[in-house]
């Protein structure tokens, strides 16, 4: 029976006073399966992943932390992409766990990839869904500087997030507002942090890094985006030639939740292979 944990475990960052903080982990499925590490995107926290891993992945061990500046993990920066490659080196390394097949969304494939380039002996496959590789600087200054907001009531933020997530479940909506609204004063705010947000947008608009050689991976692009480039799909199957497969969705950018199913055959198929 699968079961449900939410346990804090280490990363690399350190408060003032020089004691390590912890990356908050929301952990699901089976404590002996094969590990899977779920990366969210800008603006999010793990426990997005929370339905497709406890409908769909209960055979894997799923840990899916709130990447700095998100959820409950520590907001202090940097917030760089080598500074969450190494935040997530350090949660594989505090499982005890060999080898991961990671699988990124949006801005947490971005990451996924300084991660196999960190430490490639710890990642034994990349799932890249959507990946944030093709951020222009006026869209990305654009995001950043709205990243800074709050709602007078609950039912606003309701509005503006089924606005974001046109081919998303009301209930998923509401998983969304449960997790990651708070309240402000009179007021209601997501829960990350905007300054890690703006530096996340800033590091979307870095030139785009390749998988390592030797590491395998399925790139997920949405069909109906223009995240990630055909020059980009190109250069990554020149560059990891069999190690390499694409495998377009026609969605939106959302993708794990707006077809769960096909996601999770994606990722199950990858991981068993």
């Amino acid at each position: 029976m699968p079961v449900r944990r939410e346990p804090d475990r280490p990363a690399n960052g350190c408060d003032d006073s020089g004691v390590p903080q912890p990356l908050h982990v929301h952990e699901y499925g089976r404590a002996d399966g094969e590990v899977l590490l779920l990366l969210h995107g800008v603006h999010g926290h793990g426990a997005r992943w929370r339905r497709l891993a406890e409908s769909r992945l209960t055979d894997f061990r799923v840990l899916a932390p709130d990447l700095r500046g998100h959820g409950q993990s520590p907001k202090e920066p940097p917030w760089t992409l080598e500074q969450h490659a190494a935040d997530l080196l350090a949660v594989i390394e505090s499982q005890s766990a060999d080898r991961v097949t990671v699988v990124g969304h949006s801005f947490g494939g971005v990451v996924a990839v300084h991660l196999a380039l960190l430490a490639p002996q710890r990642v034994s496959g990349l799932v890249l869904l959507d990946p944030a590789i093709h951020v222009p600087a006026s869209d990305a200054l654009k995001n950043a500087e709205g990243a800074w907001r709050s709602f007078a009531t609950r039912e606003e933020a309701a509005a503006e997030q089924r606005g974001s997530w046109p081919d998303v479940a009301d209930e998923v909506i509401e998983d969304e507002l449960d997790a990651n609204l708070v309240r402000d004063g009179d007021a209601w705010r997501p829960r990350y942090s905007p300054a890690a947000m703006a530096g996340a947008w800033s590091e979307m608009c870095r030139a785009p890094a390749l998988p390592p050689q030797g590491v395998r991976t399925l790139l997920v692009p949405a069909l109906r985006e223009e995240f990630v480039p055909p020059e980009y799909v190109r250069a990554c199957r020149y560059a990891l030639g069999d190690d390499f497969e694409a495998a377009g969705l026609n969605c939106g950018h959302m993708q794990y939740l707006e077809r769960p199913d096909d996601v999770a055959e994606l990722i199950v198929s990858f991981a068993g292979g």
